[in-house]
């Protein structure tokens, strides 16, 4: 595959073109070079190459320089990839059914608490659409705790495993989908970071909600990567590489880092009005190719980290928005 072309980028919430900078080229070279030590550490000698997906290999190459926007304090690629490259990266993805499978598995007991906050905010069940549906760990919570929801991503192998599971699954994008069936709810767990345009798809989430509906978003905090990473060099660097490693934060692999500010925003910019934020870690990633003392370190980790991150959103690893489409304007 070729290498992919870059542009120059603005801050994708306010549109600033003033920023300062978070990570050179040399410090993401060191990043990712860390994540793989970090990794190769806690991992089977014998594990497969395929199983590395989300823990050292991810969908798009790492950043070539990092900056924070001085208005809003939003992290983004500066330069970045052109748009339609990174639909192609997920798009072209070929997993393995082991893979979607180990995924689901792992990530399954995680969306419990996700959807029963999306039921508290939204006052009911109802009807709903995923975005990135993806190995359809979601869907299934859904379903289990009386949501009708179905799912969208660009990744062809992973709608076939889905729909193998019974889900309703669209091949395709946000802002490309329609309906003629308003939603009560929209969900965005896993790629809003990963989006090319995330203001043109709160947009597009806003004209497939009904009015009062709910948009659920799961985005990596900005804020922690830009505090944590600038302790990487110093007396605390080995705690700050395992609290990025641990939460997939370590080399930046996403093209936006929201902070709780800058999503309420963007958010509020484009027709909603955000009801409840709530803090977390990463989803669990430990699996049969984990060692023993690896698999605990992670859980013992994470449970300190979420415990402080229920008391402050601010400062957590990941957090999530939930919100409201106001009343659509008449005439």
């Amino acid at each position: 595959m070729a290498s992919p072309a870059y542009e120059l980028a603005r801050c994708p919430v306010c549109n600033g073109a003033d920023s300062r900078e978070i990570a050179g080229a040399d410090d993401i070279r060191d990043e990712v070079e860390a994540l793989w030590a970090f990794h190769t550490r806690r991992l089977r000698e014998d594990t497969p190459a395929e199983r590395l997906t989300d823990r050292v290999a991810f969908s798009q190459a790492p950043p070539l320089r990092l900056v924070q926007c001085t208005r809003c304090e939003t992290i983004y690629r500066n330069p970045r990839e052109r748009d339609f490259e990174v639909t192609d990266a997920y798009a072209d993805e070929t997993p393995t059914l082991e893979t979607l499978q180990a995924l689901h598995d792992t990530q399954r007991a995680t969306f419990d608490g996700q959807i029963s906050r999306l039921t508290e905010v939204a006052g009911r069940r109802g009807h709903g659409l995923e975005v990135g549906s993806y190995a359809a760990a979601f869907l299934d919570a859904a379903r289990v705790h009386g949501w009708q929801f179905e799912g969208l991503d660009v990744n062809e192998s992973a709608n076939e495993f889905a729909r193998s599971l019974g889900f309703t699954v669209t091949s395709g994008d946000l802002t490309t989908f329609r309906t003629t069936r308003p939603f009560d709810a929209v969900a965005i767990w896993n790629c809003f970071d990963q989006l090319p345009d995330p203001r043109a798809a709160a947009r597009a989430a806003y004209a497939l909600l009904k009015p009062g509906g709910v948009l659920a978003i799961r985005v990596p905090n900005g804020a922690f990567y830009a505090a944590v990473r600038r302790r990487l060099d110093g007396p605390a660097g080995p705690v700050a590489r395992a609290l990025l490693a641990h939460n997939n934060l370590l080399g930046f692999p996403y093209r936006h880092g929201f902070t709780v500010r800058s999503m309420t925003l963007l958010l509020e910019d484009t027709g909603f009005d955000v009801i409840r934020t709530h803090g977390d870690a990463l989803v669990p990633i430990a699996d049969e190719w984990t060692r023993g003392w690896a698999a605990a370190e992670e859980r013992m980790i994470k449970t300190g980290m979420k415990a402080l991150a229920a008391f402050d959103t601010d400062g957590a690893p990941w957090f999530e928005v939930y919100a409201k489409s106001r009343e659509r304007p008449h005439g």
